[in-house]
């Protein structure tokens, strides 16, 4: 046997095997069309920042363009067909993501390389944040605050993220939060909510970057 540790891609590998092996014991009990998910033969079609992405027991996971996407994705599109949650919650109202009772171990996590991520690298962009927005398909939103921009992005059909900026403006710097429904975690874990802003935070900065390139979280 080797002593060699598995390469990273390896591991990603792996566990995305496993997540499939899951699905396919569950997949006759998921309810697609409460979860806005669309079958086509034996694959789901989950929209995902409004682009649709497909979820295949044989053919595994697949993007608009059918090339895989990062892991991220893929695990957080796995997660949201295995929690399977029935239809929405009692209550919509926008909240932070450490308002979630269990999110403590990741709410640091979160603010760096989501909230703050954003803020600073869209300081004094505030126009170019709101275009790299719509191209994952935010759109103004009437949430009843007072903001620079307030953007709905439709990450999955039942968890929508809430998006407030407000530009840099002497004394005070650029301010970004991301916000969640109240019943976000009947859909996702804590982790995979996290995971989920932080694929919207990666591709914001690509875009912002012109970076084609694909890693993990892209």
């Amino acid at each position: 046997m080797s002593n060699e540790q598995p390469q990273p891609r390896a591991v990603f590998g792996e566990i995305l095997v496993d997540y499939l092996a899951q699905l396919g014991e569950a997949w006759e009990g998921i309810d697609f069309a409460v979860l806005g998910v669309e079958l086509d033969g034996e694959t789901a079609v989950i929209p995902f920042f409004g682009q649709p992405h497909r979820v295949s027991l044989s053919e595994g996971f697949a993007d608009p363009q059918g090339d895989k996407p990062s892991h991220a994705a893929s695990v957080v599109l796995a997660k949201y067909l295995l929690q399977n949650a029935g239809g929405p919650g009692a209550g919509q109202e926008w909240v932070a993501y450490k308002q979630f009772p269990d999110a403590a171990p990741f709410v640091e996590g979160y603010a760096n390389t989501v909230e703050r991520l954003i803020s600073r690298e869209f300081a004094g962009h505030g126009d170019k944040l709101a275009t790299q927005c719509a191209s994952w398909g935010g759109r103004d939103f009437d949430a009843g605050v007072s903001y620079d921009l307030v953007l709905r992005l439709p990450a999955l059909p039942r968890v929508p993220l809430l998006l407030l900026y407000n530009d840099e403006e002497e004394p005070f710097p650029a301010q970004c939060s991301v916000l969640f429904q109240q019943d976000a975690s009947r859909y996702l874990d804590m982790e995979c909510m996290a995971i989920l802003g932080m694929v919207l935070a990666h591709r914001l900065v690509a875009g912002l970057k012109g970076s084609a390139e694909q890693n993990l979280l892209g």
